[in-house]
């Protein structure tokens, strides 16, 4: 069955949606709705769809079978607790929302309504992230002993003051951790398993007129044992491509965006060189390390070939909501380490 979808919000990362349903299969974008008009008529004119004039227009028509949340990341909670209501699926570009209250929110109304509900962490579909994800599941890190993620990225002045939301708390959630590492995080998450003990320190060193951090460290100890690192930044000009790095006693493997840079292991299979010939120089796009807009929408379109499976087959999205709020849970308790100097111990 084909799923029909509506855009909620019309700015940058909405195109990168209506590119990907496009290409998705089985999908089709039906109409998109913005809290500026005018925004909404040129955006349904490049990706021929139907400007809705309100938000309640566009959950009433029967015609459309899911929505995509590309609205603030703290606008996210009312459009789609609303979706969820009209009986529509629900895709919310990441973070899922700006803290763990509001996502339990939108995960208790789409389960109260029986829709399904995704959230945007398209780097898991990476073929080079589903090797790591192997590995690991496999045992080939042996006993695993640390996990990092860096994410070294470049932001103008002019970037934050583009949009009277960037860099709030309200509506951004946060910097360079809550906006832009999110992705590092979820993947380490997703690798690594949960984490039990979060130490962070936060600071805003060369940005002016926003209230979110452009610098933040953390260390973590996982329920595995493990130890790891997070590094976020949004002022290490010119920027440099996310990076996860994957450290046991029976090997170690580095990803950089879609590239392995490392892949050895204690015991190689035939696979290992090839792989390792195969998987460098993947990445085609500045990863969005100086750029938010260079980046594809090849992962976004995996992440809507398996949410439109998901809706059809009846089964929850690989990325569903109680996966997308991980790494929410995880940076607020950055956020809280940071404020109070103590450690905070999460509930696992």
């Amino acid at each position: 069955m084909t799923l029909r979808f509506g855009i909620v919000g019309c700015g940058m990362i909405a195109g990168f949606h209506a590119r990907a349903i496009a290409d998705a299969k089985d999908a089709e974008l039906v109409g998109c709705v913005s809290r500026s008009q005018e925004g909404s008529v040129k955006f349904a004119e490049k990706h021929a769809c139907r400007a809705f004039d309100t938000l309640d227009g566009m959950l009433a028509d029967p015609t459309i079978d899911a929505i995509s949340i590309c609205s603030p990341s703290g606008a996210h909670m009312d459009p789609a607790i609303a979706a969820a209501a009209a009986g529509k699926h629900v895709v919310v570009e990441k973070p899922l929302e700006v803290t763990t209250q509001r996502c339990d929110q939108i995960i208790a109304a789409t389960d109260k309504a029986g829709v399904r509900l995704g959230v945007t962490f398209q780097s898991r579909f990476y073929k080079a992230s589903q090797l790591f994800k192997t590995a690991i599941d496999a045992g080939r890190f042996g006993t695993v002993t640390l996990g990092d993620a860096y994410v070294k990225w470049f932001r103008s002045q002019q970037y934050y003051d583009s949009g009277a939301w960037r860099g709030t708390w309200a509506l951004d959630g946060g910097g360079a951790l809550m906006n832009q590492a999110i992705h590092s995080v979820d993947l380490l998450l997703w690798l690594m398993g949960d984490v039990e003990e979060i130490t962070g320190r936060i600071s805003t060193m060369t940005h002016e007129r926003i209230e979110v951090e452009d610098v933040a460290v953390a260390t973590l100890r996982f329920k595995s044992g493990a130890l790891g690192v997070i590094e976020a930044t949004t002022t290490a000009f010119p920027g440099s491509l996310k990076r996860i790095e994957i450290c046991g006693s029976g090997g170690m493997a580095i990803l950089e965006e879609e590239d392995l840079k490392q892949w050895q292991f204690v015991s190689e299979t035939p696979e290992d060189e090839t792989i390792r010939t195969q998987m460098s120089a993947r990445t085609k796009t500045g990863g969005g390390a100086s750029d938010p807009a260079s980046i594809g929408h090849h992962g976004h379109t995996l992440f809507f070939d398996d949410f439109v499976a998901a809706v059809n087959l009846e089964r929850p999205s690989a990325i569903d909501g109680r996966e997308g709020r991980r790494s929410v849970e995880v940076i607020e308790a950055i956020y809280r380490s940071a404020k109070s100097g103590q450690s905070v111990r999460l509930r696992i």
